[in-house]
């Protein structure tokens, strides 16, 4: 009797969490959420390119687009992919570092916390208050249903506990397997169901080898070759990133516009973390592009060029622009030992594209053929 009534209580808690997860879906694709109702969480997280904004927004999909299709931020919007792993924002008093949180300064904790944040955010959704939002939810029969089946009867009484509860849903549907299903060419290799290439052994191996370069330190969690891994250790560091020029001179940003990172966070204080940026994943990051916080970088190519430069003198131009590379927007914080490294040749570079090739979701393999 006991074990029978265990199984149902287990049963009901699986039931319940698959009813959040496909309202948090429904949720998640539904312009309704925005102002003008142009644009859902899936407009700037495409499910079909990366969980990235996919769009051109006139400046090559560098920034995103708001809701009234003219306004646009100065972020590039990261990749949902893998977001359910970062941990809750916390220092870390042994490596005195911050570490964790979403959005690109952990400004919130949690993904549910992120979910918030652009229905209200003017230049994105643009709604006025969160009774709007609950409003537009009101509207549609099914989430009322839902919502009131799990969260309670009254839940939608309460404004903010019906955002909780929006917010909730969108965060359980983010931690899915649709999000992070771990089936690269990689994670196949490591299963024995795949044999890497000369190449891309060359650069798996560069990448893990302290010896040659300083990849692991940032981008390593669990440790080489181990299952499940991320490809980012969620910490906040500061390596040089220029100013976007396109942005720029599309009148975006002001020319002396400085995006301060983690000292954007209304937590931090400390100017040391001036210009500090959390390390992205490296799921899938070669079809997710442009790269940085602002997407100066178009191309992998030019990423590490920009990371050789400050090991190798024959790296002079952005082989984005072939133009030289520009100074650094914050320059004061630049992790220059953390950059120390051994120069890379064109054919260690290829080599190391080739390997976060391999980190590509099976279901994005074919963005990498179209990128040819």
């Amino acid at each position: 009797m006991i074990k029978t009534l265990s199984m149902l209580l287990v049963s009901t808690v699986i039931l319940q969490a698959e009813g959040i997860e496909q309202l948090g879906e429904m949720l998640f694709f539904d312009v309704s959420l925005s102002k003008d109702k142009t644009q859902s969480c899936s407009t700037c997280h495409d499910p079909e390119h990366g969980f990235i904004d996919s769009r051109d927004n006139g400046v090559g999909s560098m920034v995103s687009l708001g809701d009234d299709l003219k306004s646009r931020g100065a972020r590039n919007a990261p990749t949902a992919a893998y977001a359910m792993l970062s941990p809750h924002f916390h220092f870390d008093a042994k490596k005195q570092e911050y570490i964790g949180g979403q959005f690109l300064d952990g400004r919130e904790n949690t993904l549910a916390g992120q979910a918030g944040g652009p229905p209200l955010n003017p230049i994105e959704m643009a709604m006025s208050d969160k009774k709007m939002v609950i409003d537009r939810v009101k509207e549609n029969a099914t989430y009322v249903t839902i919502l009131q089946e799990h969260f309670g009867e009254k839940v939608l009484e309460d404004i903010d506990q019906a955002y909780t509860a929006m917010t909730l849903s969108i965060e359980t549907f983010e931690k899915s397997k649709t999000f992070a299903p771990f089936d690269s060419k990689y994670d196949r290799y490591l299963k024995g169901e795949y044999e890497l290439s000369v190449l891309e052994d060359l650069g798996r191996t560069l990448f893990f080898s302290n010896d040659n370069l300083t990849c692991a330190k940032c981008h390593v969690l669990k440790g080489e070759d181990k299952a499940g891994e991320t490809f980012s250790n969620y910490e906040y560091h500061n390596i040089g990133v220029p100013s976007n020029p396109v942005l720029i001179k599309k009148g975006i940003i002001a020319a002396d516009f400085i995006d301060h990172g983690l000292l954007d966070n209304p937590n931090i204080t400390d100017k040391r973390h001036d210009g500090k940026f959390k390390v992205p994943t490296l799921r899938n990051v070669a079809v997710t592009g442009p790269y940085m916080h602002n997407g100066v970088f178009t191309s992998l190519r030019a990423v590490m060029e920009f990371y050789d430069k400050y090991n190798n003198k024959k790296r002079v131009d952005n082989p984005d622009t072939a133009r030289p590379w520009a100074k650094a927007e914050v320059k004061e914080t630049v992790n220059l030992n953390l950059l120390k490294a051994k120069r890379l040749t064109d054919r260690k570079v290829d080599a190391l594209i080739a390997f976060m090739e391999l980190l590509t979701d099976k279901r994005y393999e074919h963005l990498l053929k179209e990128k040819q």
